[in-house]
């Protein structure tokens, strides 16, 4: 448990540092993350990812739109629904965010070589509860940002 502490206090240190400057906290990044990574993300979806409650992504979601990092807009199908995009704002904080994290992932990777990698992932996936499971193991192994824009 030790080492998920230090390997996670290290992990969010330099974005926490980037987060600070604007106000923000690690919500904020996850929000940015997440919508980043699924363009056109419902709210509703996006709280089922997350597991917190709308008020508290309402507070969040509130500050990222607000400051241009998000922009919201009605469903096609249904109006009352709102899906979630990056702006060019939002895209340039979610890449000095992830860039980091990105570059210390890969070279634990390629440190740690592909076998370890894959039990690696395997633990992560056993540490999830398992109704989360599914996404990762549906997609396979491509688990990594791409930009969509």
């Amino acid at each position: 448990m030790e080492l998920l502490f230090f390997a996670y206090r290290d992990f969010t240190g330099e974005p926490d540092k980037i987060l600070a400057r604007y106000g923000f906290g690690r919500a904020h990044h996850r929000v940015i993350y997440f919508v980043g990574r699924h363009p056109a993300i419902t709210v509703s979806e996006l709280l089922a990812i997350l597991g917190i409650t709308k008020q508290s992504l309402s507070r969040v979601l509130g500050n990222l739109v607000q400051e241009d990092f998000i922009r919201q807009r009605p469903g096609l199908n249904d109006r009352r629904q709102r899906l979630l995009d990056l702006t060019e704002k939002g895209w340039t904080l979610e890449r000095e965010l992830s860039e980091n994290q990105r570059a210390r992932v890969a070279r634990a990777y390629a440190a740690a070589g592909a076998d370890a990698v894959q039990g690696f992932r395997q633990v992560l996936l056993n540490l999830m509860d398992p109704k989360d499971r599914t996404r990762f193991v549906e997609r396979g192994a491509d688990t990594t940002l791409q930009d969509r824009r």
